[in-house]
């Protein structure tokens, strides 16, 4: 009888213990990725033609354009394709065949400073730490936590 009088104590304990090695096991693999990431981008940074501006977007001129360049007010078309430092591909407006319009000043904060760099008809590479990305909630299951993300971006109209 004893037992059973002490048995909703011990499995709170066992909740702690358990949720302490999650924590404990997530924080381990998650220093391995902020390294890997950290890796990618010291070497990216050291590539021919890539810029890295005072915040830490990496990005390259992949083709100049000649119109319009957005403020962080405008609204903007584009196409790209978005991926991690993996190659793995988690989103692109070229695989739909469909550009895609949004304010600048509703993505997230490596896009709005990218796309402000480059003019209607310009294609870039961005690279962009975590911190300016997703940070360390990362987005859904296709973005992990604290990712460096890597976009080509082409931007057709400024509206």
């Amino acid at each position: 009888m004893e037992f059973f009088m002490f048995a909703p104590t011990l499995a709170r304990l066992l909740r702690y213990v358990l949720l302490l090695s999650f924590l404990f096991m997530t924080a381990e693999s998650g220093n391995a990725l902020a390294s890997a990431e950290l890796d990618y981008l010291e070497a990216n940074r050291k590539k021919s033609g890539v810029m890295v501006t005072q915040s830490g977007l990496q990005y390259r001129v992949l083709q100049n354009g000649s119109g319009r360049k957005p403020s962080a007010k405008d609204a903007v078309e584009v196409h790209y394709k978005g991926s991690l430092i993996t190659g793995k591909v988690f989103d692109s407006s070229y695989a739909r065949s469909r550009s895609i319009s949004f304010p600048l000043n509703r993505v997230i904060a490596g896009w709005t400073e990218g796309l402000q760099l480059m003019k209607e008809g310009a294609k870039y590479e961005l690279v962009i730490p975590s911190n300016l990305g997703y940070g360390a909630l990362g987005a859904g299951k296709s973005i992990p936590a604290n990712a460096t993300l890597i976009f080509v971006v082409e931007l057709l109209k400024v509206h």
